[in-house]
């Protein structure tokens, strides 16, 4: 754990943010900001689903390790899993860090590397199988402001649509290799190893093909309901995600409605925009989610005021667990200093 890996996403994130408000803010707009008591209640709201984003994730890890970690211990451990994809590439994720983690606790290799794994195909899953259904019943606009048809997508429209692609493909090619193939995952990965670009990562690679062998056996075993509940807890951690940001634009935004259909539109919007999100180059998608947000949602958010809104938000799911994660690691490297030096001496008595 190095200070620069905390610093640089704050700084990026800072930057972007006096670069928004100097080119955007608009006074006039914030004054019309209503700050009554039941856009406290909404930003409170938006504070509980955070809460239960993260239970659900817990809920999640706790189903996948079977028990294996106590409620404590899940919280905790998805308390270092987000500061972890707070610190790298929103493209890269804190899956290898959570590898990592997970494999200093008293889990087996297989179980780890299935935890891990299946966390990928379940996130990739909700994405694929949900977005289909907003486009019909939305149509196109739910991708962009405005867009009626695919002839008429601008930038942000196609990167989406290369950025759904993408995600479909790595989804379906983890599920093939998990639960179909593993025999044939190991070889196409060790070939991707073997090619001059990725020569750099080859071990880590094979690595990778070597685990999804263990954690297919892992994953075989399991019968329907554990499937059927990590999904389900996959659905609500993702929702809460969104549901936040509902409750951020009607607590600020007093033009917007609190119907239910208006809201789900709202929500379809708004996981379009995460399937960008999700292959930010910079840590945390400091600075480029504040970008994209403001454009994403230009048609529910004045941008005058778009970049307010960004800023809370970011404050309360990204930020928090950069400070979060500053006090629960340390604790975390010290319980694990402590196991070993219990083990050491156990073994030499």
């Amino acid at each position: 754990m190095r200070i620069s890996r905390v610093i640089l996403p704050i700084i990026l994130g800072v930057v972007v943010v006096i670069y928004l408000l100097w080119g955007q803010f608009d006074a006039e707009e914030f004054s019309k900001i209503e700050w009554s008591r039941t856009a406290w209640i909404w930003l409170l709201a938006a504070v509980m689903f955070l809460v239960i984003r993260h239970l659900a994730y817990s809920a999640r890890l706790r189903i996948l390790s079977q028990g294996g970690f106590s409620w404590r211990k899940c919280i905790e451990l998805i308390f270092i899993w987000e500061f972890s994809s707070a610190v790298s590439p929103t493209s890269v994720g804190g899956s290898a860090v959570a590898l990592f983690v997970l494999s200093h606790e008293k889990l087996s290799t297989a179980k780890t590397t299935a935890i891990v794994l299946y966390t990928v195909v379940l996130d990739t899953l909700f994405f694929i199988s949900s977005i289909p259904i907003y486009y019909l019943v939305f149509g196109p606009a739910i991708i962009r402001p405005g867009l009626t048809s695919f002839s008429t997508m601008d930038g942000w429209a196609m990167t989406f649509l290369i950025a759904y692609i993408f995600m479909t493909l790595y989804g379906a090619f983890f599920f093939y290799a998990l639960f179909l193939r593993p025999d044939k995952g190991r070889i196409f990965l060790h070939w991707i190893g073997s090619l001059k670009i990725f020569r750099r990562w080859r071990w880590r690679i094979i690595r990778l093909g070597a685990g999804f062998v263990q954690a297919s056996r892992e994953l075989r075993r399991r019968e329907f309901s554990f499937h059927l509940k990590a999904f389900l807890s996959t659905v609500v951690a993702w929702s809460m995600r969104f549901l936040l940001i509902n409750c951020l634009i009607i607590a600020i935004v007093n033009v917007i409605q609190p119907d239910f259909f208006s809201q789900f539109k709202l929500f379809a919007r708004l996981q379009t925009m995460f399937v960008v999100l999700a292959f930010s180059p910079t840590p945390g998608g400091a600075g480029f989610h504040e970008l994209v947000f403001g454009d994403f949602l230009r048609d529910y958010i004045p941008a005058g005021i778009a970049v307010v809104v960004a800023a809370i938000w970011r404050l309360l799911t990204y930020y928090s667990y950069l400070i979060a994660g500053a006090f629960v690691i340390p604790n975390w490297i010290r319980s694990v200093l402590k196991r070993r030096s219990r083990q050491k001496q156990a073994t030499i008595a």
